[in-house]
């Protein structure tokens, strides 16, 4: 307005243009489109002028918000779609390159064993293609949804719908659930978060802090496992603050053996080492041995033992198994070379309920056995000394 009154050059054009600039107001609004001033200047029309904002106007900006809304969707759409091949070509190249280790490692294995082998590697390379893809849909949902509800706001805003108490009604809302479900926020998040990453799946041993078991089941919300003693735990994704997965790609097993300190120590672990290689170069179904073994040493010395370790590198979930059949041979073995495994020995003495009597009549004391004739001698029948 004071640029109009500025630039005219007199006071009569002054007054003119203020008039104008005034019914343009009244008729197009205080914000008035470039199309309702054209045709007031043009025709000097209030009413075509007015009818243009609803019949031209409107329409056009909503057709614009549409049009813009349907390319953001689609734009969104594509890089989720993006992400999620990214995601799967991952996961398919480690695939990859778990089975051609696989299949060199099984050259020597049973056909049906090892295409068990290949198949349970498919099976995983499937689990995380179907996770990518499902978060990859909930993604696409979410963000449809975002865009859909800022275009709705911007429409309703165009026919002057006062969004105000609407968007102060919503943030009210949000505030509310923030604190109320701030927990099942954090596990649906924690949920997500651990899907792509595929920290792990169904059928996997893993330690959740909290509870120990194999993986049943994976959900967005929880996690559910069944400990070796048959006990099932719920455990919420939120409240996983570290993930220990032992049975992903492959395992080791740090076997500690103590034997005792007069022992030959090169012939005990030359003794360790054949066992282990022995169960390297078997190859059974559930103690696969992916390298050659390897005995570390001395590993401790203790108050009866040294302590000798023998590392194996086997394929996942199988250390246990492993682990026990080296445990049996180990010590098969160490029966025949006549090494000894030390144990702790006690004189354990047992105090019976009444004293009895010996044959001079003395009682006999708490701790203290009746002694029969022949010991009460000093000696058995063969000569031998009569103490326990």
């Amino acid at each position: 307005m004071t640029s109009l009154l500025a630039q005219a050059p007199s006071a009569t054009d002054a007054m003119d243009a203020l008039l104008e600039a005034s019914r343009s107001t009244e008729v197009c609004g205080t914000e008035p489109s470039w199309i309702c001033e054209r045709l007031l200047d043009w025709t000097g029309s209030a009413g075509l002028a007015s009818a243009s904002v609803w019949i031209v106007d409107k329409p056009l900006t909503v057709l614009v918000i549409l049009l813009l809304t349907v390319v953001a969707r689609r734009l969104m759409r594509r890089a989720i779609d993006h992400m999620v091949e990214r995601i799967a070509s991952d996961k398919k190249n480690a695939a990859k390159n778990e089975a051609a280790r696989t299949a060199e490692a099984g050259r020597a294995w049973d056909p049906d064993r090892l295409a068990a082998k290949m198949s349970q590697l498919r099976e995983r390379t499937e689990r995380a293609s179907q996770r990518a893809k499902t978060l990859g849909t909930l993604f696409k949902s979410v963000a449809t949804t975002i865009i859909w509800a800022v275009a709705l706001m911007m429409l309703l805003g165009e026919f002057d719908v006062n969004l105000g108490p609407l968007i102060a009604g919503a943030g009210i809302i949000g505030v509310a659930v923030g604190f109320g479900a701030q927990s099942l926020v954090r596990d649906l998040l924690t949920g997500v978060f651990m899907l792509i990453e595929d920290q792990y799946g169904v059928g996997d041993v893993v330690d959740l802090g909290d509870a120990v078991g194999t993986v049943e089941s994976v959900g967005l919300r929880t996690t559910r496992l069944r400990d070796i003693s048959g006990t099932v735990w719920h455990v919420p994704n939120g409240a996983i603050a570290r993930v220990g997965n032992m049975s992903q790609l492959w395992a080791r097993v740090p076997l500690d053996l103590d034997v005792a300190y007069d022992t030959d120590l090169d012939e005990a672990m030359a003794i360790i080492k054949r066992v282990a290689d022995q169960v390297w170069h078997e190859q059974g179904e559930n103690t696969t041995v992916l390298e050659e073994p390897t005995v570390a040493g001395v590993q401790a010395f203790g108050a009866d033992a040294v302590t000798l370790r023998v590392m194996v590198k086997t394929e996942p979930a199988e250390q246990w198994a492993t682990a026990r059949l080296l445990r049996k041979r180990v010590k098969d073995a160490f029966d025949e070379a006549g090494i000894e495994i030390p144990f702790p020995q006690r004189t354990v003495w047992v105090r019976s309920g009444e004293p009895a009597a010996g044959d001079s009549g003395r009682p006999v004391g708490a701790f203290e056995t009746a002694a029969s004739p022949m010991e009460a001698d000093g000696a058995d029948s063969d000569g031998a000394d009569g103490d326990l």
